[in-house]
C-alpha cells in the first residue's frame, strides 16, 4: 500500500511543543497540555485563524520502509473560496529518499481572505520496482475577522475634517494594539490625536500597555488637513473624496503579528451651496463698545462668476462700522477674497455675530449668513471685585 512507504505530517504551531513536553521526563503523565503547553498547541484539525495572521505549517515526509524510494516530490497547495495558491518553497523533486530519512519543509501565507481554506498537501515517488506511486492528506481551517471596524467624519469650518475609528476585538483572545495608523491621501495631512503630551515624551491615551480586550472597542482620532496645493480647492470639492485607508498592526497571546488594511476611506463633502463664507481671524475676547476686526473669507462654490454686494444688518447687540451696500466686484467661480469687517457690541456677556448679506447682482440672489461667530464681550471698566 501506499502508506507502507511513505508517512507525512503536518504541523502547526506548537505540535513540535507538545511532542517534546511528552517525552520529558519532567513533564507529568497527563498534564503535558496544562500551563504553557496548553497556550502553544492546537489540535491536529485546528479549528480557525483569522485575517490578517500568517498561516505556518512545517511538513515532513518520512521513509518508513527498507527500501530506498526515488523522484520524491513533495506539493503543499491552499485551496481558499477564491483560488488555489502554491505554498511550497521549492517546486523540484528530491532524487532519493534512504529508509527512515525525511524531506522537511515550512510554508508561510499571509492570510487575506475570510470563510474555509482546505491546506493539501501531496507526495509522489517511485519505488525500486518503478512503481509510481501518489498520495494526498487534506487539512481543513476557518478563517475568521478579527476586528470589527467603523468610522465617523467630522467637518471643521476650517477644512479639517476629523476622522473617528471605532475598533472592536471580536475574538475570545485579548490583542496587543501594537500599531493603529492613518495613511491618508496625496491630497491630506494627518496628525493623530491619541497621545498625551508631556514634558519627556508623549504617552497613549490607552495607558503603557496597550491591550484590547475581547468585544472591548476603542476609538482612534485623526485630523486632517488639506495640503497647501489643494487648500485653496479645499472649500470648492463637492461629492465623494478619498480620505485615506487605516493600517493595523496586532499581536495576540505569543507574539504572533497580525495585519489588516482597510479599503480606502470615502466621506461625501459637505454642500456650501452657491458662495461659502468662512472666518478666518476672530477675537475670542472683545471689550464692550469698543470696535474691533474680524476677518472673513468668501469662497464661491458655483460654476459661474458672480458680481457680489455687501450688506451690513446691525442686530440689537452687534452693529458693524462702515458703508452696507458696497460692491465687492466679480467673483469668478473656485475663486476667494478676504473681507477685513470692523463691528462693536452693546451688551456683555457672549454675543453672536450676525447680520451679514451677500447679493449676486446677476441672479438677483441674496445669501444670509447669521451666527458666523461668536465672542466673549467684557466690560473694561469693572473691576474683578466689583
Amino acid at each position: 500500500s501506499v502508506s507502507s512507504w511513505l508517512t507525512m505530517t503536518c504541523f502547526f504551531a506548537g505540535d513540535l511543543f507538545s511532542m517534546l513536553m511528552k517525552s520529558d521526563p519532567s513533564t507529568i503523565k497527563g498534564a503535558e497540555m496544562v500551563m504553557l503547553g496548553e497556550m502553544l498547541t492546537l489540535p491536529q484539525n485546528f479549528g480557525n485563524i483569522f485575517l490578517g495572521e500568517t498561516f505556518s505549517s512545517y511538513i515532513s515526509v518520512h521513509n518508513d520502509s527498507n527500501q530506498v524510494v526515488k523522484d520524491i516530490l513533495v506539493k503543499a497547495d491552499l485551496q481558499t473560496s477564491s483560488q488555489r495558491l502554491n505554498l511550497s518553497t521549492s517546486n523540484s523533486s528530491v532524487s532519493e529518499l534512504k529508509p527512515e530519512c525525511c524531506i522537511d519543509d515550512v510554508i508561510h501565507h499571509e492570510v487575506k481572505e475570510i470563510g474555509t481554506h482546505i491546506l493539501v498537501c501531496a507526495v509522489s515517488y517511485t519505488t525500486q520496482s518503478g512503481e509510481k506511486l501518489y498520495f494526498r492528506k487534506f487539512f481543513k481551517f476557518q478563517v475568521l475577522k478579527p476586528l470589527d471596524v467603523k468610522t465617523k467624519f467630522y467637518n471643521a469650518e476650517t477644512d479639517e475634517v476629523f476622522l473617528e475609528a471605532q475598533i472592536q476585538n471580536i475574538t475570545t483572545s485579548p490583542m496587543f494594539m501594537e500599531k493603529v495608523s492613518l495613511e491618508p491621501s496625496l491630497m491630506y495631512s494627518v496628525t493623530e490625536l491619541n497621545m498625551v503630551t508631556s514634558e519627556e515624551e508623549g504617552e497613549s491615551t490607552f495607558g503603557k500597555m496597550s491591550y484590547l480586550q475581547p468585544m472591548d472597542t476603542r476609538q482612534y482620532l485623526y485630523c486632517l488637513k488639506p495640503k497647501a496645493e489643494f487648500a485653496e480647492k479645499a472649500g470648492v470639492i463637492k461629492g465623494v473624496t478619498v480620505i485615506g485607508k487605516l493600517d493595523i498592526v496586532w499581536k495576540t497571546n505569543l507574539g504572533e503579528r497580525g495585519r489588516l488594511q482597510t479599503s480606502q476611506l470615502q466621506r461625501m463633502a459637505p454642500g456650501y451651496g452657491d458662495i461659502r463664507l468662512t472666518l478666518e481671524s476672530v477675537p475670542d475676547t472683545v471689550n464692550l463698545e469698543e470696535p474691533f476686526d474680524i476677518t472673513c473669507k468668501i469662497t464661491n462654490c458655483s460654476e459661474r462668476t458672480m458680481d457680489l454686494v455687501l450688506e451690513m444688518c446691525n442686530t440689537r447687540s452687534v452693529h458693524w462700522c462702515g458703508v452696507s451696500g458696497r460692491q465687492l466686484g466679480k467673483l469668478s467661480p473656485s475663486a476667494s477674497m478676504s473681507l477685513p469687517l470692523k463691528l462693536l457690541t452693546s451688551a456683555q456677556g457672549l454675543q453672536s455675530v450676525s447680520g451679514l448679506r451677500l447679493t449676486d447682482t446677476f441672479l438677483k440672489r441674496t445669501y444670509e449668513y447669521d451666527d458666523i461667530a461668536q465672542v466673549c464681550v467684557v466690560c473694561p471698566f469693572l473691576s474683578p471685585e466689583s
